[in-house]
């Protein structure tokens, strides 16, 4: 009777790990949509109430603004929109200080993503009323809507810097994922139809965006960038670790660009734009290791401080659009987190070296190139 129920028990046991087995497999298979579920707002945007807009005559309106008496130390400004910080469940927008999507700006966006620029000038980084994460999952209408929502209280920060603060300094434009999509559309509805801050333009970078490579031909007004030598030209690129087919599909596939109506429409079968940060240049050679001036997990860094950074960690290639990239060297460099954390941009930047060195090039290109028109003939 006791071997019984001692098998019984077994037979028990067994059972029981192969339920909890079929759910775990069960949860990892169906986890975006698990996800997407849980954050789902679960009302119209039609009938949605946003929250207030920021005021960007106020301080708590900017999570990086320069004293005024930083004016005269510098030559360049550099405006920033942030990637998506916010991951939703309530609100289609966060509000522009939201707690926990303000900490992870400031711990991980900022460090990571801004901070590159801090030799290169100024930084104005708006707080705006960010689309949720949540609206990177689904092509729904509604989500489309939050994310036009977005664009307008970036529209009217940069509206706001140029008016007070920009006094005809040389401007770098940066956006990094959800903030490179609303600064595509900053660049082609405010700078492109303005002659003068187009010639003040030294370099536009929209980091992990996806846009369509025809909208920056050769003949455009601000044009793929060639080499590092240019000044009013756009560095864009989509990354991926080599081999990771996934992504790549949903990048080509799902991504979502600006048509001239100002609405979001599919890439729907157009080439993203790749420019390599390795080489600076719009080519699909792959630019090896040693190229790599140094990656960085500046993630929980004061602003100010600068991060250690670690050389040689990836190669870079442009294929199909797409920036192809080896796999970190350093454990520090790979994805970990939850799923909502490993949907937003990486806590850490292989490209971190190599970016500022790219500014870097632009603004002195640029100023090379004002004294040169300068210069009586």
């Amino acid at each position: 009777m006791a071997e019984r129920f001692k098998g019984f028990k077994h037979w028990i046991f067994a059972g029981t790990v192969l339920f909890l087995a079929m759910v775990v497999s069960a949860a990892f298979y169906w986890r975006y949509d698990i996800l997407r579920t849980t954050l789902d707002p679960k009302i119209p945007f039609q009938t949605y109430d946003p929250p207030p807009a920021p005021n960007y005559a106020k301080p708590d309106a900017w999570a990086l603004r320069p004293q005024r008496d930083a004016a005269a130390r510098v030559t360049a400004d550099v405006f920033f929109v942030h990637p998506t910080s916010y991951d939703g469940g309530r609100d289609w927008n966060a509000p522009f200080d939201q707690p926990k999507a303000e900490r992870d700006l400031s711990r991980v966006m900022l460090p990571n993503y801004a901070a590159p620029f801090a030799r290169v000038g100024r930084i104005f980084a708006p707080h705006y009323r960010q689309a949720s994460l949540y609206t990177f999952l689904t092509l729904r209408d509604d989500a489309r809507d939050a994310r036009r929502f977005a664009y307008d209280d970036v529209r009217d920060a940069f509206r706001y810097y140029l008016e007070h603060d920009n006094g005809g300094r040389p401007l770098v434009l940066v956006g990094v994922e959800q903030g490179g999509v609303l600064a595509d559309r900053l660049l082609k509805e405010e700078i492109v139809p303005d002659a003068a801050l187009r010639r003040r333009l030294a370099g536009v970078y929209l980091i992990e965006t996806v846009v369509p490579a025809d909208a920056f031909g050769p003949d455009a007004p601000t044009p793929a960038c060639a080499g590092r030598n240019e000044a009013g030209c756009v560095v864009a690129w989509a990354s991926l670790t080599d081999g990771d087919f996934q992504r790549a599909q949903e990048l080509s596939n799902r991504s979502l660009v600006w048509n001239r109506d100002g609405e979001l429409v599919t890439i729907d079968g157009r080439a993203p734009l790749c420019v390599n940060p390795l080489l600076g240049a719009r080519n699909e050679i792959r630019a090896p290791a040693k190229l790599n001036l140094g990656a960085a997990n500046a993630t929980g860094l004061e602003w100010g401080s600068r991060p250690a950074l670690l050389k040689r960690q990836v190669w870079a290639q442009c294929e199909n659009g797409l920036l192809h990239t080896g796999r970190p060297k350093s454990t520090s460099l790979r994805d970990s987190g939850s799923w909502t954390d490993r949907r937003k941009v990486d806590g850490f930047n292989l490209f971190w070296a190599d970016i500022e060195a790219d500014a870097l090039a632009r603004v002195a290109a640029l100023k090379a190139r004002s004294a040169t028109a300068t210069v009586p003939q």
